[in-house]
């Protein structure tokens, strides 16, 4: 598949890496439908990039398979989606002002792991009834992991929870949608310049970045949006995490 050819619906394409990976898509001739929570700054980043916007909250799968269908009338198709929707929840298992709650836990699990599921789940039967290219496929499914799923800090246990959930579902689902041709790819990104991270000092950011041992800066987003046009134009990439961290191993800490 060829990244001029897709119709990618993108979920938290509102910002950060979600952003780079539409504006990547649309600048190469794909289209691209945003998925998001942020409904002002989504909009206005449709406007801008040549998008399509749909309010969703990846959580509820009411509010996904609207949105999916939604993105995929208006781009008359869909063979593309990336998971870039999630939320950092940090917080210790026994904190200043007590256990974590069961509910936070649950929050997160919710929005990281359910939501990449519910949007897998609904676009997949989506492209299953694609018809196929030269190779036999009809669509590609792309997650977004993190290295917090291998080397989860202090604070991280349910983001690293999460991250580490959808590693271990990338490959069982990567066999079952082969019989569709539909393929399916995690990407483990480092630390990466999202907007959390650009509101951070700059001494504080080079700091981070020297933590990498090369190239020893923060990953730039439009290095995510590479990597997933490589996925997208390379069909034997399927059932696998890719780590896309400079050989980062993260210290507990």
């Amino acid at each position: 598949m060829n990244i001029q050819d897709t119709l990618a619906v993108v979920t938290g394409g509102a910002s950060g890496l979600g952003r780079a990976v539409v504006e990547h898509i649309i600048a190469r001739g794909g289209r691209a439908a945003i998925l998001d929570l942020q409904e002002e700054a989504g909009r206005a980043v449709a406007r801008e990039l040549g998008a399509t916007f749909h309010t969703c909250d990846v959580g509820v799968e009411a509010q996904v398979q609207s949105a999916i269908a939604a993105a995929h009338e208006a781009m008359q198709g869909l063979n593309l989606l990336v998971n870039c929707a999630g939320i950092v929840g940090a917080g210790k298992l026994l904190g200043k002002t007590g256990p974590m709650s069961g509910e936070f836990f649950e929050k997160v699990v919710r929005v990281n792991l359910i939501g990449t599921l519910l949007c897998d789940k609904t676009a997949a039967a989506l492209m299953r009834e694609n018809a196929p290219n030269p190779d036999g496929e009809r669509g590609v499914l792309i997650h977004t992991a993190s290295v917090a799923a291998f080397e989860g800090q202090i604070g991280q246990v349910a983001y690293s929870a999460t991250k580490a959930g959808i590693v271990g579902m990338t490959l069982p689902i990567a066999r079952e949608l082969a019989a569709f041709g539909i393929r399916c790819v995690s990407i483990a990104p480092g630390i990466f310049m999202t907007p959390m991270l650009a509101g951070l000092p700059k001494d504080v950011q080079a700091s981070l970045g020297a933590q990498v041992p090369f190239p020893a800066r923060l990953g730039r987003p439009e290095e995510f949006a590479r990597l997933v046009q490589s996925i997208v134009e390379i069909p034997t990439l399927n059932g696998e995490v890719i780590r896309l961290d400079g050989a980062i191993r993260m210290q507990p800490r």
